[in-house]
């Protein structure tokens, strides 16, 4: 299991694959470049036609976001060539990320307050 942690800068849409999956094919961008620089992870959501990963996470996420992905690496062999993916399968908020929510803070009114 691997992680990342950025900003997601591209969602394409869901494209099937034959008859029964699909999937769809999301960026998300940091500095972890050589010093510093940005790099870009390409990561996948596989799925069975019938399943709801691809449309939860486009109803959760949105471009611009702050995430952490969970990944595995996966390589298959097709008519003598190989490809490899990064198998994207859990998606979570990154932490200390602007969107996330702000703590709330319950402060008194002062035209609301006992005199003693």
């Amino acid at each position: 299991m691997y992680k990342v942690t950025g900003k997601i800068s591209k969602i394409t849409e869901v494209q099937p694959i034959g008859d029964q999956y699909q999937k769809l094919t999301f960026v998300v961008t940091n500095n972890d470049g050589y010093e510093g620089a940005e790099k870009d992870y390409a990561l996948e959501i596989f799925e069975k036609s019938d399943g709801e990963k691809c449309a939860n996470f486009i109803k959760y996420n949105k471009v611009g976001k702050n995430v952490e992905v969970s990944f595995d690496i996966r390589s298959s062999e097709s008519k003598g060539r190989y490809f490899t993916s990064l198998s994207a399968f859990r998606i979570d908020k990154a932490e200390g990320s602007e969107d996330a929510p702000t703590e709330s803070t319950n402060t008194p009114d002062d035209s609301s307050e006992v005199p003693f």
